[in-house]
């Protein structure tokens, strides 16, 4: 399995797979394919992208620890920068054929409808993540800070996911699961914080009774 991992054609497979459903949009975008809401249909469409590779990115860490794969974090950029690769394709359709690229309409549609605002605001968070995904980025913001900065990926992910619920209405299923998956990668970060703390506390208490008592 690690050869698989390890392996530089892997990464290429990966990529390949990720541009499938943009590839699969474009064929039925020139076919005509896309249903009698074109706008309508690419929205939904690059919007579940979105968050299914938003999902994705952070099925890494916990996979790569609990399956013992720690070569798995290797995939992890590429999936998060194909996430923002699809909000920004969610956000063009939105701002081009819906807003007619109309930047004051468009920040007045932020303003008044919440399900905008919230779906804005995940987007926009995502800006500084795919930014600063470089190694040179980590080197420059120090692994701590930049490991600060990147969790607000679960942020993000919530506000998909309550804009998606927002969205629909009616049919909350989709959102629901999605929410689900999120929900539980978020639990699944939290308890695993508060076991290396754990782990932690006896060391720091060892630590300062040898200080206070240096025989």
């Amino acid at each position: 399995m690690r050869a698989i991992l390890i392996s530089r054609w892997t990464k290429v497979a990966l990529f390949l797979i990720c541009l499938i459903p943009f590839g699969i949009l474009v064929w039925r975008s020139l076919k005509g394919e896309l249903g009698a809401n074109p706008v309508e249909f690419l929205q939904h469409a690059t919007g579940d992208w979105t968050l299914r590779f938003l999902i994705f990115t952070l099925c890494i860490t916990p996979f790569r620890k609990l399956f013992k794969l720690p070569d798995l974090i290797r995939f992890r950029r590429m999936l998060g920068l194909f996430a923002f690769f699809y909000v920004c394709l969610h956000f063009l359709t939105y701002l081009g054929p819906d807003q007619s690229f109309d930047l004051s309409a468009m920040w007045k549609d932020v303003a008044k409808r919440p399900f905008i605002t919230v779906g804005f605001l995940g987007f926009v968070l995502l800006i500084p993540l795919a930014i600063t995904s470089t190694a040179g980025w980590i080197r420059r913001l120090g692994g701590k800070r930049w490991q600060m900065l990147h969790r607000a990926i679960y942020v993000s992910a919530l506000a998909g996911v309550i804009h998606y619920y927002w969205l629909v209405k009616s049919d909350v299923r989709k959102p629901l699961f999605y929410g689900a998956l999120v929900g539980i990668l978020l639990l699944w970060r939290v308890g695993d914080w508060l076991v290396k703390r754990g782990k932690q506390a006896p060391v720091t208490a060892g630590s300062q009774s040898v200080s206070v008592n240096p025989t």
